[in-house]
């Protein structure tokens, strides 16, 4: 039998969403649209609303949150906003991202837009202190480690500490949780879980 470690170094094979053949993607893409039949994906360039978010986070931010349009792919209603990188992202990278995003759709489902809403925003601050967006957005990153663990390898999930941290503590999200110490070790628990037999 393989150690775990190893298992989890070499691309794992990943699950196949119950359709057969096809691009990565793509079969999770036919797997979202059969457990939401009202998900789409839409570019972000094309809302108006998204791109009132992306002037709104960049003055509360006072600059920091800049690339909401450029960089940030964005579940709101149940369809996934993409900006212009989507185009050039590769069928795993792709495939980590819409397993990052199922979260938020299933989490939506949980709660409804009201309640999601309310707790991705007030508690305990809006900005500086956020819990309810650091607990919402963790069980995403966790499915993002997990599934970066299946398509390249517990080094590169491993290598997603630093990323994931700048973004808790800084402005990409408000600084929802200034604390880089916890946010690592949560980071921690969820690789250790990875390599456990």
């Amino acid at each position: 039998m393989t150690e775990p470690i190893d298992r989890a170094r070499a691309p794992a094979p990943v699950p196949d969403e119950g359709v057969a053949e096809g691009p990565l993607h793509e079969r999770l893409l036919e797997a979202i649209r059969r457990e939401f039949p009202r998900f789409e994906v839409l570019p972000k360039r094309g809302s108006a609303l998204q791109r009132a978010i992306g002037r709104v986070l960049a003055v509360v931010t006072l600059g920091g949150q800049r690339h909401y349009m450029t960089r940030y792919h964005t579940v709101l209603f149940g369809k996934l906003y993409v900006p212009d990188v989507w185009d050039t992202m590769d069928d795993r990278a792709r495939y980590v991202l819409l397993r990052h995003e199922r979260v938020h759709l299933r989490q939506r489902r949980q709660m409804g837009d009201v309640v999601m809403a309310f707790v991705y925003l007030l508690p305990i601050f809006p900005l500086g202190l956020a819990w309810g967006r650091a607990r919402i957005e963790w069980e995403a990153y966790v499915e993002t480690i997990v599934a970066t663990a299946e398509v390249y390898g517990l080094e590169a999930a491993r290598g997603l500490e630093g990323e994931i941290v700048r973004r808790y503590t800084g402005p990409d999200y408000g600084w929802m949780w200034p604390f880089p110490a916890t946010v690592r070790r949560w980071f921690r628990e969820v690789i250790a879980g990875l390599t456990r037999p």
